[in-house]
């Protein structure tokens, strides 16, 4: 369906909104230099952002895929063309000064590789509508403008705690924050382009602010961590260029994703094949996920951020919007084991992890390659499946990321065992913790039904059996590692105080704002998969995708009952007696200390098993690192012999 007229116009202000507002709220954050100025302007932009993003949804709802022809491609494309030779100059500068020379070679070839097409090839690019809106847009929309606006409200408080907390750090929160609503904006134009060449300029967009964030404290291990982060991305970015040529070398200019998709496998698999490449890179997929790991030295923010909301997503992003080109492919199975592996092997290593922060670092990279194994299989039920994965994750770690922040401020550690009975110490935000992790892999939460999702539509995918092995056996490992933290947080202990009162407000707006969305998207998700997923699905495959009316009913009630787990916590109680524990017939004392031998008063330590022998990160991360760089390699040759011989 083309929109036309007066709704074209209205259609047209949305998007351009929520695409530049982002960046003239950045300029005055930039310049702002009060707390209380810069408290108001994220206040009065988040709220702005949110409620466009949610007034989009109902413009277009039940209105199916709209193309939007108001905004010029000659005068934007040059704008854009500007922008992206001034940060090529800027990276090769910082490239230069660091001494980091892989940069310095990859943003060259990158940057010589798309100056060759802007002078050969780009008067004969054919693109029908720039902009572009449908329901998967619609999605993602929301959850760049609720959960990325939510990151940022936190980030009022947090950032001001993080610089009370290292006073050695220079504070450049107006940087910090122009930084981050810049990614919101360069997000909205990614998922709004209909032209590949501006989904490449938003997705270079996306990759600086995550190098400049990453990079944030000017430690040595953050600049170092930050170009890692950056090379990576840039080697993704290098193979989006070369999709952009190969298009407009062998396939007369054709760069609308509408009618790129529409054409098949046939033309698209190539350029398919390398952006696919661009994507598992910038979702940080074996033998790539080490940048997302790194950025974890970055203030917890911008881990939320790159998680959640924009980074990591839009790989899997430009990856769910391939997928009919690699339904039923060589490249596609590929692709969808590197993910699968990736899930396996991330899943693993989390089980090591005693720092709470790269916990959720693996697990974010094993649930993204569960979102690439669907997209690779390319199937209208495992889009199904990809897509309600994006949306329930986003929503979960987002919440344990910024509540793990905050109980890192308060007990100065990020160690799981130092979480010991916060149920005592935080019992509010220990019951969002609770809330999130319950989330990640309990039912009924979206993340679980969302597997299911996945293992219906490997059922149905030719050798879907090895997949369906991998997710079972890698939803072990996470229950596992799951359960050891949140039986962590909810021990009781009986010589711990009450410390949540030192919490922001703008960092309890955002937890239980998120905290809500958990049990709401969960309970609406019914309505999410009606109204917005099926359509999506006829539209793009002409079958649908749906839930059992008697599950959905069982989903509810279940949902119901587990309420009660996480708010019993925050209920009033009456006061009871404390006994001492039992230790094995030792004399003990409240504060967990016994008589040792000789005497020798000693105090009890409690930790987690993490079986670091069979899941640790050398011996498992390296092991994947060669099988799935071996089948990207095959991946990508494969698919450049078929374009070759077609």
């Amino acid at each position: 369906m083309i929109s036309t007229g007066g709704y074209l116009v209205q259609l047209t202000q949305l998007l351009v909104f929520l695409i530049l507002f982002p960046l003239i709220a950045a300029f005055f954050l930039l310049i702002a230099r009060k707390d209380i100025e810069r408290e108001w302007i994220v206040k009065l932009s988040t709220l702005a952002i949110g409620i466009v993003s949610v007034f989009l949804l109902i413009t277009t709802f039940d209105k199916g895929t709209l193309l939007e022809y108001g905004v010029p491609a000659e005068p934007t494309g040059l704008i854009m063309f500007i922008i992206e030779i001034l940060i090529a100059i800027y990276i090769l500068y910082l490239g230069i000064v660091h001494r980091k020379w892989l940069v310095v070679g990859l943003i060259l070839v990158q940057s010589v590789m798309m100056l060759y097409f802007e002078l050969v090839y780009a008067h004969s690019v054919h693109v029908q509508a720039n902009l572009f809106i449908d329901e998967f847009s619609n999605i993602m929309a929301l959850i760049i403008g609720i959960i990325g606006c939510l990151i940022c409200l936190y980030s009022i408080g947090y950032m001001k705690s993080f610089h009370e907390h290292h006073p050695e750090m220079k504070d450049r929160r107006p940087w910090f924050f122009c930084i981050i609503f810049l990614f919101l904006s360069g997000m909205f134009g990614l998922v709004f382009s209909n032209n590949l060449v501006w989904v490449y300029f938003f997705w270079e967009i996306t990759t600086l602010c995550s190098f400049l964030l990453i990079g944030y404290t000017k430690t040595e291990e953050a600049t170092n961590n930050a170009f890692l982060a950056l090379w990576m991305n840039l080697l993704g970015g290098v193979a989006f260029v070369g999709a952009i040529l190969y298009l407009a070398m062998f396939a007369g200019g054709v760069m609308g994703l509408d009618a790129l998709i529409s054409t098949g496998s046939v033309i698209a698999l190539v350029p398919a094949a390398l952006i696919g490449f661009a994507g598992l890179t910038k979702a940080a997929q074996l033998p790539f996920s080490a940048w997302l790991v790194g950025a974890m030295v970055a203030p917890t923010p911008v881990s939320a951020l790159l998680h959640s909301s924009t980074m990591v997503k839009a790989g899997v992003y430009i990856m769910v919007r391939f997928a009919p080109v690699f339904d039923s492919t060589m490249t596609g199975y590929l692709i969808a084991m590197v993910g699968a592996l990736t899930f396996l092997i991330a899943s693993g290593i989390a089980i090591s992890q005693s720092n709470a922060k790269r916990v959720l670092a693996y697990s974010t990279i094993a649930n993204l390659g569960l979102i690439v194994a669907c997209a690779g299989i390319g199937t209208y039920e495992a889009i199904w499946a990809a897509i309600l994965l994006i949306v329930f994750h986003a929503i979960a770690k987002s919440l344990l990321f910024l509540a793990t922040g905050t109980v890192e401020h308060r007990i100065k550690s990020r160690e799981i065992d130092d979480m010991n009975g916060l149920i005592v110490r935080m019992p509010k935000i220990a019951a969002m913790m609770v809330i999130g992790i319950a989330g990640m892999f309990l039912l009924p939460f979206g993340m679980l039904i969302s597997k299911w999702a996945a293992i219906r539509a490997f059922i149905d995918a030719p050798y879907g059996f090895l997949f369906i092995i991998i997710l079972a056996f890698g939803s072990a490992l996470t229950l596992f590692f799951w359960t050891k933290w949140m039986g962590k947080i909810i021990a009781v202990t009986s010589d711990s105080t009450n410390i949540e009162g030192e919490v922001d407000k703008s960092e309890w707006t955002a937890l239980v704002s998120l905290a809500g969305l958990t049990f709401i998207t969960t309970l609406v998700f019914p309505l999410l998969s009606t109204k917005l997923l099926e359509p999506f699905l006829l539209a793009n495959y002409g079958n649908i995708a749906q839930i059992s009316q008697d599950n959905i009913i069982i989903m509810i009630l279940m949902l119901f009952l587990i309420m009660v787990m996480p708010l019993s916590i925050l209920l009033p109680r009456r006061k009871h007696r404390h006994l001492d524990p039992y230790m094995c017939g030792r004399p003990t004392t409240q504060d967990m200390r016994f008589s040792g031998s000789m005497g020798v008063q000693k105090k009890t330590v409690l930790a987690n098993y993490y079986l670091d022998t069979w899941f640790g990160e050398k011996k498992l991360k390296t092991l994947g690192i060669w099988i799935c760089s071996a089948m990207i390699i095959i991946m990508i040759a494969s698919a450049v012999l078929f374009g070759v011989f077609l």
